[in-house]
């Protein structure tokens, strides 16, 4: 090796510099994944896969559109897709860089649920459509229509189009069905977009605790979404999509027969905040099992104070839903205490965990902590089974 411009020149490729970095390999033993580390348990993960599909059978109308923003992995896309069957459709995404990642890795229709900023990520987009995908974008404004005509045109191309209905989430989306009706009118005007329909999905409802409030919620915001496709469809047009629904509201919002697509994300992995919903029982929502977890390692014992400090820091996992959950530990708390420091305390009387025990954390919001890493380690058992590439993870650009 010599050093160039500051650096080191080798043969070895950045490619093959990121496969070292990768925390396992198949057919390690858990035990041995280097930390901090997502870990995915696979038989809890298909569980969740099949469970979806298994409650989606009671509204046979519905098509399932999972949020891919939770995973960023086209591998773990195509297998949901798989256990949904005919139910799925294709994936939803909230960045450029994420689609990017779905359609390159085999995953090829794809709705970007989320509005597109500028003139170059539209220029992506169609390079994806040119490479056969299926791109649909969501608008709330005119200008956006106009620069996803314009780009599309261009490029030759078409991009499916629905327009974001704020229904309570008070972030993006139209706030009228005037407005709506104006949106759609110029999209059916321009001849490289197709007007699909209507999103009108409420983030915040899905972490309302009580099953009752998230149901009344859905029913609320339900009737200003039916006014929205009604009189859309009362002027001609038609309405092919009503898209909402996740994780913690899809069943009320399949029940209103106004939604005929849903985009749940969590799902699949489940976190400590979904993980304190509640059922109509007042009993913890019990339909989704625990698969995603950051596997951390003990490296300082403090005896006299009762805790441990573990590799898994700020850096590791997402705090803006609450701290991590001490996976197998009763009693035993999380606190974060820097970058790569985080304190594992115990009940009083328990004996400390050795130096160098690997400790399982229960994320308490699943996508953030999803970007803060580049692998998923799939496991059964004590093996590891998979080792998968979260290509779509950053700030997305």
């Amino acid at each position: 090796q010599r050093r160039v411009h500051g650096g080191l020149h080798s043969s070895t490729t950045m490619a093959e510099l990121a496969g070292h970095l990768a925390p396992a390999q198949i057919g390690d033993n858990v035990h041995a994944v280097e930390t901090p580390a997502l870990l995915l348990d696979l038989d809890a993960f298909s569980q969740n896969a099949r469970r979806m599909s298994e409650t989606l059978s009671w509204f046979p109308t519905v098509s399932v559109r999972p949020h891919a923003k939770a995973h960023k992995c086209p591998e773990i896309a195509k297998l949901q897709l798989s256990a949904l069957g005919n139910a799925g459709v294709g994936v939803c995404v909230q960045k450029v860089t994420e689609a990017e990642a779905m359609v390159h890795g085999g995953v090829l229709d794809v709705f970007v649920s989320n509005e597109v900023a500028s003139r170059k990520k539209l220029e992506r987009l169609a390079e994806l459509v040119k490479i056969g995908a299926t791109i649909a974008l969501c608008v709330d404004n005119e200008q956006q229509v106009k620069d996803a005509a314009d780009v599309a045109e261009a490029h030759q191309v078409k991009f499916g189009i629905l327009v974001d209905v704020n229904v309570g989430q008070n972030r993006c989306g139209v706030e009228t069905k005037e407005e709506a009706l104006a949106l759609a009118k110029q999209v059916k005007s321009c001849s490289h977009l197709w007007f699909r329909g209507v999103q009108a999905y409420h983030g915040s409802a899905q972490h309302i605790r009580s099953h009752a409030e998230r149901c009344g919620a859905v029913d609320t915001f339900s009737v200003k979404t039916k006014s929205v496709v009604d009189h859309i469809r009362h002027h001609g047009i038609e309405v092919q999509t009503v898209a909402g629904g996740g994780t913690g509201t899809y069943r009320a919002e399949c029940a209103t027969e106004i939604y005929n697509e849903i985009e749940p994300g969590s799902y699949i992995f489940n976190d400590a905040d979904y993980a304190r919903n509640l059922d109509e029982t007042h009993e913890p929502v019990k339909d989704w099992k625990q698969s995603l977890f950051v596997l951390t390692t003990v490296y300082s014992r403090n005896v006299t104070g009762g805790w441990v400090v573990v590799d898994a820091g700020l850096k590791a996992l997402s705090v803006d839903s609450g701290v991590p959950l001490v996976a197998d530990y009763e009693g035993a708390t999380y606190t974060p205490a820097g970058d790569e420091h985080g304190i594992v305390t115990f009940a009083e009387g328990v004996e400390l965990p050795p130096l160098g025990t690997k400790i399982k954390l229960i994320p308490g919001h699943c996508d953030p902590t999803v970007n803060m890493h580049d692998y998923f380690v799939g496991y059964r058992g004590d093996a590891v089974e998979s080792v998968w590439r979260i290509t779509g993870r950053g700030p997305g650009l």
